[in-house]
């Protein structure tokens, strides 16, 4: 379980942490540290091998960018929305420390990775429009990311099949959202383009994504 010793971002008193934080600004400075904390030994797959927080980073931003970001709360979760499948972090972590709602949404963009590749992928599609909007924000905002990262500086040791693989997935999932926003899906709509120029269609499926 991850402590809060562990983040060195312990709050004071008997309040619960989530709660210490007086600003907005307070609370999202201590997500970021908490995601940088929680990922600090953690690299992206691409070429430069960048901090993996990079990519929690742009979730972030990219969330802020949208016509309706919704509150700080949406923000808090996208920052740490890889923080249960990629962390020791659990779901109590991040009830005691960000409350309920952050971590619901953290949860509900967090696959099971017990389950196999290709049986996850899918469940992210079939899933997508049920999920709610917050949550499918931040869902497009990670994917706007990854198919940036692809084309910037692509995974280590993927193949041509496995790279057009993603790309086409990324559309079907971001697809299966539905209208969620107009500035976010614009944006999607342009790392897309950009990512399937470099990685066209070839014979391929889901088993191949990664």
């Amino acid at each position: 379980m991850f402590t809060i010793d562990d983040t060195a971002l312990a709050g004071s008193g008997s309040a619960a942490p989530h709660a210490a934080a007086s600003s907005d600004i307070a609370r999202f400075a201590r997500a970021a540290h908490y995601a940088a904390r929680a990922h600090r030994f953690q690299k992206r797959k691409g070429l430069d091998g960048e901090p993996y927080v990079n990519h929690c980073l742009e979730v972030a931003e990219l969330v802020g960018l949208a016509a309706d970001p919704g509150d700080v709360e949406v923000a808090l979760a996208a920052l740490l929305h890889d923080t249960v499948e990629d962390t020791s972090i659990v779901e109590d972590d991040l009830v005691r420390d960000f409350g309920r709602r952050v971590a619901d949404l953290v949860l509900a963009v967090t696959d099971d990775k017990t389950q196999p590749d290709d049986l996850r992928k899918r469940r992210q599609v079939a899933e997508a429009p049920s999920k709610p909007r917050d949550a499918r924000l931040i869902r497009i905002a990670d994917k706007i990311s990854n198919l940036r990262a692809l084309v910037r500086t692509p995974p280590v040791g993927w193949t041509a099949a496995r790279l057009a693989a993603y790309v086409r997935w990324g559309r079907q999932v971001v697809d299966a959202c539905g209208p969620t926003d107009p500035v976010l899906e614009a944006l999607f709509a342009e790392a897309h383009a950009a990512a399937a120029r470099v990685y066209p269609p070839v014979e391929a499926d889901l088993r191949s994504v990664g």
